[in-house]
């Protein structure tokens, strides 16, 4: 599994959490008093936390904090797999050397076995 993506969702994390920051903001004018409780609480609800200061209440807040919940938990489950790989990678190494060699070592006799067989086939011919 390639980790490259990982560059890339990390920082659209951080935008998302700053863009529902502001969308808490204007939404939840009950339960979020500035933009600091807005991050908080977004920071809060990507982080699988949980509603800091009491649930959205309009029905944009409640999608706004739907989407950071289950972003949220794709993001934790991706890196979790990405850290999870590079154990497994360590281990597969040893292995997929062996698999390399012993690919190599067949190609080699077929390539004998090939020129035998042609040095053979101009013999009769």
């Amino acid at each position: 599994m390639r980790r490259g993506w990982l560059r890339f969702l990390a920082p659209l994390a951080a935008v998302a959490v700053l863009l529902s920051a502001g969308g808490f903001l204007a939404l939840e004018t009950d339960t979020v008093g500035d933009y600091g409780d807005g991050v908080v609480w977004a920071l809060s609800l990507m982080t699988t936390v949980g509603f800091v200061g009491g649930a959205p209440h309009t029905t944009a807040g409640k999608l706004i904090a739907a989407a950071l919940m289950l972003f949220g938990f794709g993001l934790l489950a991706m890196t979790t797999a990405a850290v999870a790989s590079l154990f497994v990678r360590e281990d597969e190494q040893p292995e997929e050397r062996r698999e390399r060699a012993f690919e190599t070592e067949v190609l080699e006799e077929l390539r004998d076995l090939k020129v035998r067989l042609d040095r053979l086939d101009r013999r009769e011919a």
